[in-house]
């Protein structure tokens, strides 16, 4: 799945959980964290594996849930203890989605062997084909149905972020602003 897509999932079951058990809306520093989560295994895995050739893969380390699981255990430890649980959770709730949305087509078409990485190394890392970069896999990608879903969920994600009330971009705007004026002077 491509950033975008990871995103928009990421947001809707955060919001929509949000909503359905505790009626309230996101707020900024849990979307952030939120976004930040739905990024982080690709963040970590795409460039160790691509650009540095020291995974077997795109999907490794950080897709792993021996890893992740512990990661995103401590991120909520460490941000409940700074008093902003709230922010650990929503980032443990992107990462997690993440790596089940990359899971769920190879689920879904009972192709089990391109979920391994789930169990990662303990399971061996799936046959996948590997890109040279993030540039070159960018430069690959194809106008598929798929891609075209997950144009339609960020747009659903757009939307459902408005109705909750834009968080996150007002406090966007002004740390751009406080950087430009810093900047400036």
């Amino acid at each position: 799945m491509w950033p975008w897509g990871h995103a928009a999932v990421g947001y809707l079951l955060y919001t929509l959980y949000l909503r359905a058990h505790a009626d309230v809306h996101p707020t900024a520093r849990p979307t952030f964290a939120l976004l930040v989560g739905t990024q982080f295994p690709d963040l970590v895995d795409k460039p160790l594996a691509w650009d540095l050739a020291l995974l077997p893969g795109g999907r490794a380390v950080a897709h792993s849930l021996l890893v992740l699981v512990p990661v995103c255990t401590a991120v909520i430890v460490l941000a409940r203890r700074a008093g902003q649980g709230t922010v650990g959770t929503a980032f443990a709730s992107g990462a997690l989605s993440h790596t089940f949305v990359d899971a769920l087509p190879s689920l879904l078409r009972g192709e089990f062997i391109y979920a391994t990485y789930l169990f990662w190394p303990v399971l061996p890392y799936p046959p996948f084909e590997g890109s040279t970069s993030i540039v070159a896999h960018f430069l690959a990608a194809e106008v598929t149905p798929y891609m075209g879903l997950q144009f339609l969920l960020a747009g659903i994600a757009l939307v459902a972020w408005w109705a909750d009330g834009r968080p996150g971009l007002l406090a966007l705007r002004r740390g751009v602003r406080r950087r430009w004026h810093d900047a400036r002077n």
